[in-house]
C-alpha cells in the first residue's frame, strides 16, 4: 500500500460536528474515489460500527478512528487515533470525561453572545448538534449564519468564538500523554492533526512534537485540508526529523463548509512512511468481490 493510495483518514459526521451521517460520509468518500477511509469524530466513537459497516458494503477498506481534544501550551490541539478498538473501556471512559463540561461551556458562550446582541444562541446551536454531549463552536457558528449575524462560518470565526472575541470560552481538555495512552492502549496509532493550525512558536511546536513522540505518538498529518502546499513541505520535514509516519485527511465536515472535500488532496511525499503501513493488521478489509 503505497503513498499513492487514495486515503482520507480525517473527517466528521453528525456524531460530532459534521452535517452528514456516518453512512452518508462513507458514500461521499466512496463516490470520490477514496480507497481507505477513517471516520474521526471529535471525542466520540459512537459512529464507528455504522461507518465500518457502510464502508464494507461499498467496498472500501476502513480504519476506525477518533479525534481527541487536548490542551497543550494553553492551546487546544487535536490528536487523531487510527486503528483503535472503539469498544475499549479505557478509551470510552476517557472520551466521556473529555466531553464533560461542554454544556456548561456552551451556556457561557451563549451568555457572551447575548451581551453583544445575539440572542438564543444556545438553543440555536443545539438544533445543529446531532449529539448534544458534543456541543461545539461549529454548532454555534452555524446558528450565527442562520440568524444573519454573519454571512458564513469563516466570518463567524473572524468576529466571534475565538480568543479575544465575544463567545470565546476556553475549556481544559485531556492532557497530551493521556490522549496518546488511550489510543495506544486501544490498539491504535496516535497522529498529530493539522499541526499548522495551532500557530505555535517554533519552540512550542518543537515541544509538542518532542512530547508527542516521547509519549508514544507515531505519526503526523502532513497533507490535510487546512494545510497549504508550502505547509505540506514544512510538516514533511518535521515528520522526517522526528521519525514519524505521515497521514492525510480532508478534515471534511460538510459539503457547504469544508475547505477540502473527501478524497481531494494530493498524495503524500513518496519518501515518507504512510501511516497505513503501521496499521496493516488494523485495517478492516473490504470483502472480496464475488
Amino acid at each position: 500500500m503505497s503513498s499513492l493510495l487514495r486515503a482520507d483518514l480525517h473527517c466528521h459526521s453528525t456524531i460530532s460536528d459534521g452535517t452528514l451521517t456516518p453512512e452518508q460520509v462513507a458514500e461521499r468518500a466512496h463516490g470520490r474515489g477514496v480507497q481507505l477511509w477513517a471516520l474521526t469524530d471529535h471525542d466520540e466513537v459512537g459512529g464507528q460500527h455504522r461507518a465500518a459497516a457502510r464502508a464494507a458494503a461499498l467496498g472500501m477498506d476502513y480504519l476506525t478512528g477518533v479525534e481527541i481534544s487536548v490542551t497543550f501550551a494553553d492551546t487546544t490541539v487535536h490528536i487523531v487515533g487510527l486503528g483503535i478498538d472503539p469498544d475499549d473501556a479505557r478509551l470510552v471512559a476517557g472520551l466521556a470525561a473529555t466531553r464533560g463540561g461542554r454544556d456548561e461551556r456552551g451556556r457561557e458562550m451563549a451568555e457572551q453572545l447575548a451581551a453583544v446582541g445575539i440572542r438564543g444562541a444556545y438553543e440555536g446551536a443545539m438544533r445543529y448538534a446531532g449529539n448534544p454531549q458534543l456541543l461545539s463552536r461549529t454548532h454555534f457558528a452555524r446558528y450565527l449564519v442562520e440568524s444573519g449575524a454573519c454571512r458564513d462560518t469563516g466570518e463567524v470565526f473572524r468576529k466571534y468564538l475565538i480568543e479575544g472575541k465575544p463567545g470565546f470560552v476556553p475549556h481544559r481538555w485531556a492532557r497530551l500523554g493521556e490522549a496518546v495512552r488511550w489510543i495506544s492502549e486501544a490498539g491504535g496509532t496516535a497522529v498529530i492533526a493539522h499541526p499548522a493550525r495551532y500557530r505555535f512558536s517554533a519552540n512550542e511546536e518543537y515541544a509538542l512534537f518532542s512530547e508527542f513522540k516521547a509519549h508514544g505518538g507515531k505519526a503526523v498529518e502532513v497533507v490535510t485540508g487546512s494545510h497549504t502546499s508550502a505547509e505540506y513541505l514544512v510538516y514533511a520535514a518535521l515528520a522526517r526529523e522526528f521519525g514519524l509516519a505521515a497521514s492525510t485527511g480532508s478534515d471534511f465536515h460538510s459539503p457547504a463548509e469544508s475547505h477540502a472535500d473527501l478524497g481531494s488532496l494530493p498524495p503524500l511525499p513518496a519518501d515518507l512512511t504512510p501511516v497505513w503501513c503501521l496499521l496493516q493488521q488494523r485495517i478492516r478489509r473490504a470483502p472480496a468481490a464475488a
